[in-house]
């Protein structure tokens, strides 16, 4: 290589030489000694060392860290120790002035990195927007040096910790945030990102509505466990949603119990392509099943679950429920341990429409499923079931109560079979948040059934945890119902979303409510319910049926004309709304 064509070559070999010369006229005029020999010696060996043996011209000042610095001082001492024996002892040189050069060089090279450093990235990056971060622990401190040469200045951070209030971090103060809502309470900086990826829902909840007036906007990073560890934390920031801060997380979960019921079973799913079911398969994955039999007949759903679980133990089969005899090669050959029913027509408006179709897919499905689970002496049985089949008012919530009481009544033999009533979930296919995103990124007005009307929420991942968990301590003939919280007006949910999407253009047109849709949903029949160990778990009263005339009536269903009644005779709390405009 040609060194003197290499320009940023030259300009390094020039800050050394002058560096050089400058801080040995300084050690020059403390020490009273000077030679322009013992000066070209220095400048010599050093550059020798920095550039030829170690490329050190290559280091970026521009990218400057404490490592850069590290090396600077490490070849600076390399030099000394080859040339301080020769000044010393041949040259005569006062060993303190060979060593206050040394001081003098080292310092001084340092200041000139990261001078140019600074000045270079206020060139490029000039500070035109304002930062602050809520959380000063691990993540806010790597949020902290990404953002070092971007647009953003750091304000300040904020925490809860006390002790960190007292302290600072490269000069930027800790506040808590009542004192960060004094000092600013007349000014509104560009962002605000919530680096606190173990903080619970009802943490970020709190924190933004505390906040939310004080930025324009807020960012927060994923769970710690949707983290990418090889990804800039910066480049996984994410818009606060809606889900963010309805979602509970339960208190009680119990992993353990759930490791306990899963590790090392074979577990079946219907549906598992499905919203609740993909979870549920995910989580049986997670949590240790010696293999997962995905039972789906959805090609697409099926084949999206397979690619994503490919490096687990999985049995893709694509097949419907309603046919009995090819349920029964499935068991066969796979013999399932535990299976978890969450196939099921679950649209209450397309139900409506499509009465003998929701009848065969709920009712007839689940029955098989059941009754093969109990011939292939299947351990336990798990029956996702819904709010709405407590006192229905359509089609869909009857279907899901019929098989509610079929699963109560029926001799199961050595299977326990149990069942697990909830509410809606966030962001499950066909729920109100993905239409109401849908409408909004379109421009459109947020459509709302009726002002009053209410649903319970509850995050899929949290949901299905506490499925398997009521699945665990379940010894047959149950109906569990989870703590779903307070219901939501989806109104208020449909004016959350707006706010946070920034878009007051945005309006709430009412339409009213739809086929078969009551104002609120309900998780028991009547209040006497029984508790269990866990908080978020309790048990329904039993409903008894006789299991014989409940298949007499569930035959005549598939082949009567007039559906509604015979779901009413079956069901006599169910109370069809046909139209509740």
């Amino acid at each position: 290589m040609n060194y003197l064509r290499d320009k940023r070559f030259l300009g390094i070999l020039a800050i050394l030489v002058v560096s050089s010369f400058s801080l040995f006229l300084v050690s020059f005029l403390l020490t009273k000694s000077f030679s322009f020999i013992i000066l070209a010696i220095i400048i010599a060996v050093r550059v020798v060392t920095s550039f030829l043996f170690f490329d050190d011209y290559k280091l970026s000042w521009s990218k400057a860290s404490t490592k850069t610095g590290l090396m600077k001082i490490l070849l600076a001492v390399i030099s000394f120790v080859i040339y301080a024996p020769i000044l010393y002892y041949y040259l005569k040189v006062p060993f303190n002035l060979i060593f206050i050069d040394l001081i003098f060089y080292t310092f001084s090279i340092n200041i000139l990195v990261y001078v140019y450093k600074y000045y270079l990235s206020v060139g490029k990056n000039r500070k035109t927007k304002t930062l602050v971060i809520y959380g000063a622990g691990k993540a806010g401190l790597q949020l902290q040096r990404e953002f070092l040469n971007s647009e953003y200045k750091l304000v300040c951070f904020i925490d809860d910790d006390e002790i960190l209030h007292q302290r600072s971090i490269d000069g930027i103060s800790i506040y808590s945030k009542e004192k960060y809502c004094n000092l600013y309470e007349n000014q509104k900086f560009d962002l605000m990102i919530v680096a606190m990826p173990s903080a619970s829902k009802e943490k970020i909840k709190i924190v933004y509505e505390n906040m939310q007036n004080y930025f324009i906007t807020i960012k927060i990073l994923p769970t710690i466990e949707k983290i990418l560890k090889k990804e800039e934390f910066s480049k996984q920031l994410k818009d606060i949603g809606v889900e963010d801060l309805l979602a509970r997380h339960p208190k009680d979960l119990d992993k353990k119990q759930i490791e306990n019921f899963i590790k090392n079973k074979v577990v079946l799913i219907t549906g598992a392509g499905g919203s609740i079911g993909s979870e549920i398969s995910r989580q049986c994955a997670l949590f240790g099943a010696k293999q997962l039999i995905l039972l789906d007949h959805s090609e697409f759903n099926l084949y999206t679950i397979t690619e994503e679980l490919k490096n687990s133990n999985i049995v893709s089969v694509m097949q419907t429920v309603r046919k009995m005899e090819f349920l029964e090669k499935t068991f066969e050959k796979y013999r399932p341990q535990i299976v978890i029913h969450a196939a099921a027509y679950k649209h209450v408006p397309l139900v409506e429409d499509n009465i003998l179709e929701g009848i065969s897919n709920n009712i007839i499905g689940t029955k098989n499923c059941i009754d093969i689970s109990i011939k292939y002496g299947v351990e336990k049985f798990v029956l996702i079931s819904t709010d709405k089949a407590v006192r229905p008012t359509n089609v869909m919530g009857t279907t899901k109560r019929i098989c509610e009481l079929y699963a109560q009544n029926v001799k199961s033999e050595k299977t326990e079979i149990v069942a697990v009533r909830f509410g809606n979930v966030l962001g499950s296919s066909g729920s109100v948040i993905p239409k109401f995103k849908s409408q909004i990124e379109q421009g459109k007005n947020i459509t709302v059934t009726h002002p009053d009307i209410t649903r319970y929420f509850m995050l899929i991942p949290e949901a299905c945890e506490l499925v398997l968990q009521a699945a665990s301590i379940g010894k047959g003939g149950e109906i569990f119902i989870l703590d779903m919280g307070e219901p939501i007006r989806i109104v208020d949910l449909a004016k959350k979303m707006i706010e946070l999407s920034g878009r007051s253009e945005i309006k709430i047109e009412f339409c009213g409510l739809r086929p078969g849709e009551k104002l609120y949903e309900e998780l028991l029949i009547n209040d006497s319910d029984q508790k269990t160990k866990y908080e978020s778990i309790t048990v329904a009263s039993p409903t008894i049926f006789d299991i014989n005339e409940l298949n007499q009536k569930i035959e005549e269903l598939l082949v009567c004309e007039d559906k509604i009644a015979k779901l009413k005779e079956i069901v006599p709390e169910f109370n069809h709304q046909l139209n509740l405009q």
